[in-house]
């Protein structure tokens, strides 16, 4: 038999991508989503595979026939274009999303793993970020929609595995680029994207200072799955550590795409964060995993996917 994982928010950058490759490995998936951010365009070449899509609001009930052996909680919104637009949504599926996806791990006795964020620690006082850190959040600024929802998220999945035993993960993901992002995604390496290939300012938010640490998706799939099988139960980081300036990577990417665009600068929106840089210690010595792909490979395939987009 084999194994099964309900994946929620499959259809999304990171959910897609994590279906695709349980798939190769000889996973059953039942994806889940109800495609407020989502889209079915990133999994439809996974229908002739052992892969099933359900339309639906984990913000309610999740009904799942048959065995499960794995739940992957993947539904929210993530970017902060989404978030801010759809502050509500983004806490019930946080808060109530995550209550549902737990209980049907506990129910059909399957391993839980969340996608937990770098988000929880706010605009970070400590550098780099260990999973000890408890962040520097502004619970009430317009951020704190999504901070505080993972934060919430993190605290019932660890409720769940001290009462009731759910053998449960929470990956805490730094910023992650790829195919499939949406040209307004409205993080970093996307909007550079679809501003470069169209040759238009790109706009850098501050004055280009504050720094992120950016994965390639195939690097994070792999720490997420490792996790999954690990016998983890702490957070843990998965992130790249090298650690780059927001100007800088706009100017790497108005390189690579051979565009004409010229920075320009706006203000930076409330408590944004103005350093991103993940301990990796847990994952290389628990799970023995670190990323193996090169920042610029990376944007290589990441700018040849976004030029069939623009």
């Amino acid at each position: 038999m084999k194994k099964r994982v309900v994946i929620t928010g499959a259809a999304g950058f990171i959910g897609s991508h994590l279906s695709e490759t349980l798939l190769d490995l000889d996973y059953e998936v039942i994806g889940i989503d109800n495609l407020l951010t989502g889209d079915t365009a990133n999994i439809s070449h996974l229908v002739n595979r052992d892969f099933t899509f359900i339309k639906h609001d984990v913000t309610n009930y999740i009904y799942v026939d048959g065995p499960v052996d794995f739940v992957l909680h993947w539904a929210s919104p993530a970017s902060p274009i989404d978030y801010l637009e759809l502050p509500i949504p983004t806490l019930k599926v946080g808060a109530l999303g995550t209550h549902k996806a737990l209980g049907l791990a506990k129910a059909k006795g399957a391993r839980f793993v969340i996608a937990s964020t770098s988000e929880v620690y706010g605009d970070p006082l400590e550098h780099p970020q260990k999973e000890t850190y408890w962040g520097n959040v502004n619970p009430v600024g317009p951020r704190g929609v999504y901070d505080e929802a993972k934060r919430f998220a993190e605290a019932m999945t660890m409720a769940y595995h001290r009462y009731h035993k759910v053998d449960a993960k929470i990956v805490r993901i730094f910023n992650t680029y790829g195919p499939r992002m949406r040209l307004n995604d409205g993080r970093a390496v996307p909007a550079f994207m679809s501003q470069a290939l169209r040759n238009e300012d790109v706009t850098i938010f501050g004055d280009g200072s504050q720094t992120r640490s950016f994965t390639y998706i195939t690097d994070l799939v792999d720490g997420i799955i490792k996790l999954m099988l690990s016998d983890q139960n702490e957070p843990t980081n998965i992130g790249n550590p090298r650690e780059m300036t927001i100007k800088e990577i706009a100017e790497t990417i108005i390189a690579m795409t051979g565009s004409k665009s010229k920075l320009i600068y706006k203000p930076l929106p409330t408590d944004d964060p103005k350093q991103r840089r993940p301990d990796i210690t847990r994952a290389r010595t628990l799970l023995n995993w670190e990323p193996k792909v090169d920042l610029e490979e990376g944007l290589v395939k990441t700018i040849e996917y976004f030029r069939t987009k623009v």
